[in-house]
């Protein structure tokens, strides 16, 4: 009878074995990279929002402004119905131009902030993360093959003349590229979600993953 306790626990023990080689072959590497990839965009984008967000908590920018300063800008929908047809591709490429063009105007408010000696703080960290996240995106696209589309050059307002205009333009930036990181890290988000659930394969099958381009819902 010892004996075949004996036996059945290492029958078991290889089965076992065999199920946790089967679970691991089952997930791919690229599926397991392209969620690391996701999320570091996604707590890149949150970074930034949350960088944003502390900047607009200093007391200089209290004030209701008008926004008209920025042509340029980026138009953010936050329709629910867009969050439904998203493609891996075209938004990953589309999040790339959008960024792009903050980017620019963020360059310019700063530049014009160090010329002019109007202190903004943590403005230069800001910038320097936007570029770390505009990295990042381009190496998610080269992985996948998502093209990058053109970024026209940004219509920027005159420069401010007096400090009271410096501080109006900067806090409209920032208000908008805080609309902007909030509705980029729900897209990442929602991205992710589909993207992943799309690629992985159901346990007991040769783990491999559909094959055919990534796409999530067309257009």
């Amino acid at each position: 009878m010892k004996l075949l306790g004996d036996s059945s626990s290492s029958l078991l023990l290889s089965l076992l074995l065999a199920q946790l080689h089967l679970l691991a072959s089952a997930f791919p590497v690229h599926h397991r990279r392209n969620q690391i990839d996701f999320d570091k965009l996604s707590n890149q984008t949150k970074l930034l929002l949350t960088l944003t967000r502390n900047l607009l908590k200093d007391r200089v920018f209290s004030t209701e402004i008008n926004h008209h300063r920025f042509k340029s800008l980026p138009a953010i929908s936050s329709r629910a119905s867009d969050f439904a047809t998203l493609e891996v591709k075209p938004t990953l490429s589309q999040l790339h131009a959008n960024l792009k063009s903050f980017q620019h105007h963020f360059e310019w408010l700063n530049n014009i902030t160090h010329k002019q000696q109007h202190s903004i703080p943590k403005l230069t960290d800001m910038v320097s993360h936007i570029g770390g996240l505009v990295n990042s995106l381009q190496r998610q696209m080269n992985h996948i093959g998502a093209p990058r589309l053109p970024v026209p050059s940004p219509s920027l307002p005159p420069i401010p003349a007096f400090h009271w205009e410096m501080v109006q333009t900067s806090q409209e930036l920032l208000e908008q590229f805080s609309l902007f990181c909030d509705w980029a890290a729900r897209v990442l988000g929602r991205t992710r979600s589909l993207l992943t659930s799309r690629e992985a394969p159901v346990v007991g099958s040769t783990g491999t993953s559909p094959s055919g381009p990534i796409r999530i819902v067309g257009k």
